[in-house]
């Protein structure tokens, strides 16, 4: 055996006196070939190389998958660009970018849709037409106003949703679902709370206000997306908004998650993009000048209402079209294995591809290293808001919901306008005999004359204005129906809850409130479960870079490291400070109201002190105990409890004094009769009558002044009373005034609209008369003319 090339294997026993007859199988190996040892699942766990060097897995895991062993970057979620062959990055861009454009083809009418609803938010100024136009004014003087329904809506709800989704010290809270609780546990959970609201609202400065634009986009058109990732450039995580024309997916998606393509669209200044090459987040490869981006019908309506083009004149002022395309991939050389084959399944990679030069920049794993006998699943990365859930994709908005009544309303008021404007400047028809003058048009000033040439005839036989209406009161009420049932479906109307009894109960005012707000708050409720994720991918970021939460803190609550915030983040959760059943501050107060009802009829079932510090939070102040007494003096009765104590303890000394007076008169009865009539001692039953009768003046005393103070309470009392009961009245009567006058007003004017209407009825008739008996005096002139000829 000594003979042997070491190389050679000998299958079956090693022991030569055990062989027997068998046949001995020789196999010559390489002297450079891997010997790998595989496990019963396909596993690589060890490598026998012909240098004699080994390659062994230390935890368990294949060697196939692990860092550096086919050349590959050290981080899973490193660039592979720089590994891939060119040939197959060529592939892939050309297949992305194919795919990409029929995407963007397949959205084309909701983005038409879309730009309609900008315009018709109405924030461009546009003065009547000129000359004529096509913009909705075709004559010269017509009205371009734009009926504000829809802006309203819009600008309600993202008012009543920044004040409940980022209030000012913070959008965050914790959330702790353990049954016990420990003072480090809890100082450590608040202090997890008070640092991330730091972060949001301080380190991340650009949080609040971006988030403030999604939410106007977001009632605008129905939907809005967050992107929750790491920022090489901020170093740190970030949260930003992407609006739903930036955001393109194929048209079969119905959401992110069966989506086949998410295309990020961005645009990025050329020295944005140099910075992440020099930070190896992009290739370092030459680009070629941008391409003039061809803008979409939505994007050319926003850049129309601010009054900006979207060009660039200058190819060096262009910014770059970037997709960001999160997609499923089988790239040639990271084909993905099962069991130690290689299975042909497509895996989740993030592709960033430059639009002008069609050049891929980046290549990366979108999704984590899987456990052993686990298909890969994709990162999440975006988060969608959603104000009424559509039938595909993309959502309701209020300009799916409101647009076509402010386009009906929107054309009613130019109707009222220009029929107000023709019946005060009315056209006219002019006789062509005798009247020759330089121009058919006049504008007569206020207080002023122009000259006109009849040529003998009445100004009224050569000149006939055309009979124009007056604005129709039938018009005006339809644009007020209109527009009231518009503000209900769109959950923007006023609920009249000041209206009525001062005593109503407070269960009828909720129910009001809830009745008129019962859309917005079904839309509350989606935006805090839209917010809850995005709060948990922003946890999930930090997780995999610790240090950028505390790093930019200078006044940490607590000193942080690894170990520390890992644990934090692992005790408790993190959620929306605000309430999903609460959608307005009105709906918060007027739930408070009610609890102190509960709390008046059943006093002894509830926390005085809780219900009161809730009832202050509710109305904005954070520290509640400022307002309160301290502990120890908490628990002193009221003035009325005062009284009674007081009134009790002088009849008490009352009743002590009648018992000694009945002591001292049995004693004086049981003392003998004195032997002689000498000069008599004092009297011990005079001297403690008068001690009874002194101490009896003091407690009148005491009972007098105790008399006088509460009669001054009460008269105190009674006075605020009286003039809180003045106020109220006073209160009633400008309300039932102000009510009456209204009525008043609203009968005059509809009496005045009334008459109106019957004179310019009348009016017209006279007119229409008098043009008749001009027409048939023309006609008998004519006949006069003919037979004279």
């Amino acid at each position: 055996m000594s003979g042997l090339n070491p190389n050679i294997r000998l299958l079956g026993d090693s022991e030569p006196d055990e062989l027997g007859d068998m046949d001995v199988q020789i196999e010559n190996a390489d002297e450079d070939a891997d010997i790998p040892e595989i496990d019963s699942n396909g596993a690589i766990l060890k490598i026998d190389h012909g240098d004699g060097s080994i390659t062994l897995s230390l935890d368990g895991s294949p060697i196939q998958d692990a860092a550096d062993v086919a050349g590959e970057p050290a981080g899973w979620f490193d660039n592979l660009a720089e590994k891939i062959e060119k040939t197959e990055l060529s592939r892939i861009s050309e297949d992305l970018l194919r795919g990409v454009a029929d995407d963007l083809e397949s959205r084309s009418e909701w983005i038409d849709d879309r730009a309609q609803g900008i315009k018709l938010l109405g924030l461009k100024i546009e003065i009547p037409g000129l000359q004529g136009s096509g913009d909705g004014a075709p004559i010269e003087g017509m009205s371009k106003v734009r009926h504000p329904l829809l802006q309203e809506a819009v600008l309600r709800f993202q008012a009543n949703s920044r004040s409940e989704l980022l209030p000012t010290d913070g959008p965050v809270k914790i959330r702790d679902d353990a049954n016990g609780s420990t003072p480090e546990r809890d100082r450590l959970a608040d202090a997890l709370e008070n640092d991330m609201n730091h972060f949001l609202t301080t380190t991340a400065r650009e949080y609040y206000p971006d988030t403030d634009r999604m939410l106007l986009l977001l009632g605008f058109g129905g939907t809005a997306f967050k992107k929750v990732f790491f920022c090489p450039l901020r170093n740190r995580p970030a949260s930003d908004s992407v609006d739903a024309d930036n955001l393109i997916v194929n048209n079969s998606a119905t959401d992110l998650s069966t989506a086949m393509r998410i295309t990020h669209r961005v645009m990025l200044k050329p020295s944005t993009v140099k910075r992440l090459q020099i930070l190896g987040v992009y290739r370092d490869i030459d680009l070629s000048t941008p391409m003039e981006v061809t803008p979409d019908a939505a994007a050319e309506a926003k850049a129309a209402q601010q009054g900006v083009t979207t060009t660039a004149i200058n190819p060096d002022d262009r910014d770059r079209e970037i997709y960001e395309i999160y997609c499923e991939l089988d790239i040639k050389g990271y084909e993905h294995k099962f069991k130690g084959k290689i299975t042909g399944l497509e895996i989740p990679y993030r592709v960033t591809i430059d639009v002008s030069s069609r050049e891929i920049l980046s290549v990366t794993r979108n999704y984590d290293q899987p456990d052993i006998g686990m298909l890969p699943e994709s990162r999440t990365t975006f988060v969608k808001y959603t104000f009424v859930p559509g039938l595909g994709f993309y959502d309701i908005g209020l300009l799916h919901i409101l647009g076509n009544t402010t386009n009906a309303i929107t054309a009613a008021w130019r109707e009222l306008l220009d029929a107000g404007m023709y019946a005060n400047f009315p056209g006219f028809l002019i006789s062509d005999t005798g009247a020759r003058q330089n121009t058919n048009i006049f504008r007569v000033p206020p207080g002023g004359g122009a000259q006109v040439k009849t040529g003998g005839q009445k100004i009224s036989d050569a000149i006939m204005p055309l009979p124009y209406k007056e604005p129709s009161g039938a018009l005006m009420a339809l644009v007020q129906d209109m527009s009231e049932t518009g503000m209900r479906v769109g959950g923007t109307s006023e609920a009249q809850v000041g209206e009525g009894r001062a005593d109503a109960p407070v269960g009828t005012t909720l129910a009001m409130i809830e009745q008129a707000t019962k859309v917005m708050n079904a839309v509350h409720k989606r935006m805090h479960s839209a917010q809850a994720e995005e709060f948990s991918l922003l946890v999930q970021c930090f997780r995999e870079h610790p240090e950028s939460f505390w790093e930019r803190n200078r006044k940490p609550t607590i000193v942080w490291n690894e170990q520390l915030f890992l644990q934090a983040l692992s005790d408790v959760e993190l959620v929306p400070q605000a309430d999903p059943n609460t959608a307005s501050h009105s709906q918060r107060v007027m739930k408070i109201m009610a609890l102190k009802q509960l709390q008046a009829s059943n006093p002894s079932l509830y926390d005085t002190i809780a219900v009161d510090k809730a009832a202050l939070r509710s109305i904005g102040w954070s520290n509640p105990d400022q307002f309160l007494l301290p502990e120890e003096q908490r628990n002193q009765p009221a003035p009325e409890e005062q009284k009674v104590m007081a009134e009790l303890q002088i009849s008490q000394q009352r009743a002590d004094a009648d018992t000694m007076r009945a002591q001292a008169v049995m004693a004086k009865a049981q003392q003998p009769a004195p032997a002689q009539a000498g000069v008599a001692g004092p009297d011990p039953i005079k001297m403690m009558s008068e001690q009874n009768k002194a101490r009896h003046m003091e407690i009148s005393a005491a009972r007098d002044q105790m008399n006088d103070e509460n009669r001054d309470l009460t008269r105190d009392t009674n006075l605020q009373l009286e003039q809180m009961r003045l106020q109220r009245e006073d209160m009633n009567d400008r309300a039932r005034m102000q009510h009456e006058m209204a009525l008043e007003q609203m009968r005059l004017d509809r009496q005045e609209m009334a008459d109106q209407t019957r004179m310019q009825h009348e009016l017209d008739l006279e007119q229409r008369q008098q043009a008749q008996d001009a027409i048939k005096l023309a006609m008998q002139i004519e006949g006069q003319r003919g037979r004279k000829q």
